[in-house]
């Protein structure tokens, strides 16, 4: 063959494989822009026709249902807990990640390795069979249905993948690089703000992106652990659902609302995400 024709044969070839996976991302697309769509229909529009019916009658298109969102307490409140949930647990794991995996990585102590091995085998623990003892300790101790209790279980559910990425990425870390700083009198906490915690920039976004969107879409564990005071966004909308079945005018604009914020995270930090996971999980 010719040089011209493998040219030919690459050209076509990528535009092929460009053409299938753009369309693959409009599809996956589509159950976002639907929700999006009919956040912005009447519900009265919305029992009548169909969300894409709004491409030939844009004057369907309104606010109303947010406005209605802002003013469902339930829903509000569900929200701030989400928030109030979801950023200290992401920030809590991603600091004593970043420790425990330094530690691991460069310190010697007794039964390290060990110790990793331990941490590693937590990971295959599934959430399930936690559930019930930790649900009947946090009752014994007054945590029950508190906005503590759940930070506390994706804590400590989020803490082992976080110490194995972290780990792995920092023994990446040239070892001349931690001497040299040593040398010039840097002790270990100094260390490890100055010069491991910036070099692990990449593992450390990806570590709580992965963190974040875990959380915030959590629903088994809020269902177990929360209240009516303290349930996040995702179970306050199942109890719309049940309580209120055709509350839709509340359900969309509050489901869309609870799947932009993590989808936004993810999109801003995708790159971040990749080369940290990649890197963290190949020595």
């Amino acid at each position: 063959m010719t040089t011209a024709g493998r040219w030919l044969i690459e050209k076509v070839n990528g535009g092929l494989v460009r053409g299938f996976l753009l369309v693959v991302g409009l599809f996956w697309l589509v159950p976002t822009i639907g929700l999006l769509i009919s956040s912005l229909r009447s519900p009265a529009d919305l029992s009548a026709s169909g969300w894409w019916t709004v491409f030939s009658k844009p004057s369907q298109l309104t606010f109303d249902s947010y406005h209605k969102l802002l003013e469902n307490g339930d829903i509000t409140g569900s929200l701030v807990n989400t928030v109030l949930i979801t950023v200290p647990a992401t920030l809590l794991v991603v600091f004593i990640g970043s420790l425990a995996g330094y530690a691991f990585a460069w310190m010697e102590f007794p039964g390290r390795d060990w110790w990793f091995l331990a941490v590693v085998g937590l990971l295959v623990v599934p959430v399930q069979v936690a559930l019930i003892p930790i649900a009947e300790l946090f009752g014994k101790l007054g945590l029950f249905g508190s906005v503590f209790g759940v930070i506390l279980f994706h804590v400590g559910f989020g803490l082992p993948f976080a110490v194995f990425l972290l780990r792995n990425f920092f023994a990446e870390i040239p070892r001349e690089l931690l001497e040299a700083a040593r040398l010039d009198g840097a002790g270990e906490l100094r260390l490890f703000f100055r010069v491991v915690m910036p070099l692990g920039g990449p593992a450390i976004a990806s570590l709580a992106i992965f963190q974040f969107l875990w959380v915030w879409n959590d629903m088994l564990v809020a269902l177990v652990f929360t209240d009516a005071d303290s349930q996040p966004i995702t179970v306050a909308l199942q109890t719309q659902v049940r309580q209120f079945g055709n509350n839709i005018d509340v359900l969309a604009p509050g489901a869309f609302l609870s799947m932009v914020i993590p989808l936004a995270v993810f999109f801003a930090f995708q790159r971040q995400f990749v080369s940290g996971v990649m890197a963290g999980a190949v020595k």
